[in-house]
């Protein structure tokens, strides 16, 4: 007779990780343009700088290559590079690429900011 020898298993919860940055399908179409005419550059990088009444501002700029410390995310055939400095600080941020009659811009839905300027220049995490 067999006997039955019961197991244990220690199981351990994944949670789930929060993307370091999402993009818009309008924020994914806007880079695809803005790059299409600059075959040298292979992404965006994004960036924080300490600047404002609040402390902190977003920085975009074109890249040529990925930098030794910056997080690359892939969406939809872009590529984003995020500082190292920025990378905490973007944790779950989705961009936008905003468009309207007076204006167009990127904008930055970070769930982290704990205060903004009045003029919405900065922020402060």
């Amino acid at each position: 007779m067999a006997s039955s020898k019961s197991l244990d298993f220690n199981i351990r919860k994944l949670q789930p990780t929060r993307a370091a940055l999402t993009l818009t399908p309008s924020a994914v179409q806007k880079i695809k343009q803005l790059l299409k005419d600059k075959p040298e550059h292979v992404g965006v990088k994004v960036g924080v700088r300490t600047r404002g009444c609040n402390g902190l501002s977003y920085t975009l700029e074109y890249t040529k290559s990925k930098g030794e410390s910056d997080e690359e995310v892939v969406q939809d055939g872009v590529r984003v590079f995020i500082e190292k400095k920025a990378q905490l600080t973007l944790l779950g941020t989705e961009m936008d690429y905003v468009e309207d009659k007076l204006s167009s811009e990127f904008i930055f839905n970070n769930p982290n900011i704990k205060g903004t300027c009045g003029c919405g220049e900065s922020f402060n995490i």
